[in-house]
């Protein structure tokens, strides 16, 4: 049995998907974004906080066939994109109307064969809870909806920057950071209700109770160096497609940006 697995994964391996979010793409570009893409060869990359334009990408010069941007409104600011291997079949920038939200590029959703993926950077709450209301009330109802009208179709994953923590494991000091922007009551249950509403975050599946593992960690106070970070960044997906992922992980060893990427193995066609 063994050796039958082993011929297989093989002969068909699984598709790498990893996330990550690099506070700016070209700045991360002059910080070994290359030499990680060549070193750990994701098949599938899904960035956000790109900070780029469209007249940026040219230069950029990344080694994907198929890449998919969704730049905001706004020079320099938030933006998602999606750099492949494999050819999507449809892509979607932003919700469904008649969803009105500021044009961030904070989502971006592409079909493949066996799954749709959709890349978030979900808004940041922001210093004094400036942003809740609109996060609570109209953002995440408004993500809920159009991953359950995706999953309708066929499974769905879906990866990027969350900014929560869902539980207290997820966060080095949740006893100091309680109402801080990302481990609100309000945004833990709302990451609690999308889970219900049908999905699965495949880290904690795989690594129930262990401690540690966080994918973002503030510039101050030497915190990377000592572990004081968050687990903000996700790959969730539909219940079905849980065991079909064979690996879930983090790579805190990569730097480059104050965020670490996130990534999965997913025994699904692209």
């Amino acid at each position: 049995r063994a050796t039958f697995n082993l011929l297989f994964a093989t002969l068909f391996p699984m598709p790498t998907l990893v996330s990550w979010n690099v506070n700016g793409v070209r700045s991360v570009l002059g910080k070994g974004l290359l030499s990680f893409i060549e070193k750990r060869v994701p098949d599938v990359l899904c960035l956000q906080e790109i900070k780029a334009s469209a007249e940026h990408v040219p230069a950029l010069a990344l080694p994907y066939e198929h890449q998919l941007w969704h730049h905001a409104a706004k020079p320099g600011y938030s933006g998602t994109a999606i750099l492949s291997k494999f050819k999507p079949l449809r892509v979607l920038r932003d919700f469904p109307q008649p969803h009105k939200h500021p044009e961030e590029g904070r989502v971006l959703a592409a079909e493949f064969a066996g799954c749709w993926l959709v890349n978030v950077y979900v808004p940041n709450s922001q210093r004094e809870l400036l942003r809740l209301p609109y996060r609570q009330k109209e953002w995440d109802p408004a993500l809920r909806g159009f991953l359950k009208e995706l999953a309708e179709e066929k499974p769905v994953v879906v990866c990027g920057d969350f900014n929560v923590a869902h539980e207290e494991i997820d966060l080095a000091n949740p006893a100091s950071n309680r109402r801080n922007a990302g481990f609100t009551d309000e945004e833990r249950a709302n990451f609690s209700t999308l889970l219900e509403a049908g999905f699965v975050d495949v880290f904690r599946e795989k690594h129930p109770g262990e401690k540690g593992h966080y994918s973002w960690w503030t510039y101050r106070m030497n915190a990377r160096a000592r572990n004081i970070g968050w687990r903000i960044d996700y790959f969730l997906v539909s219940k079905p497609l849980a065991k079909k992922v064979s690996n879930a992980f983090i790579w805190p060893e990569v730097t480059g940006s104050d965020h670490c990427p996130v990534g999965i193995e997913l025994g699904v066609k692209l």
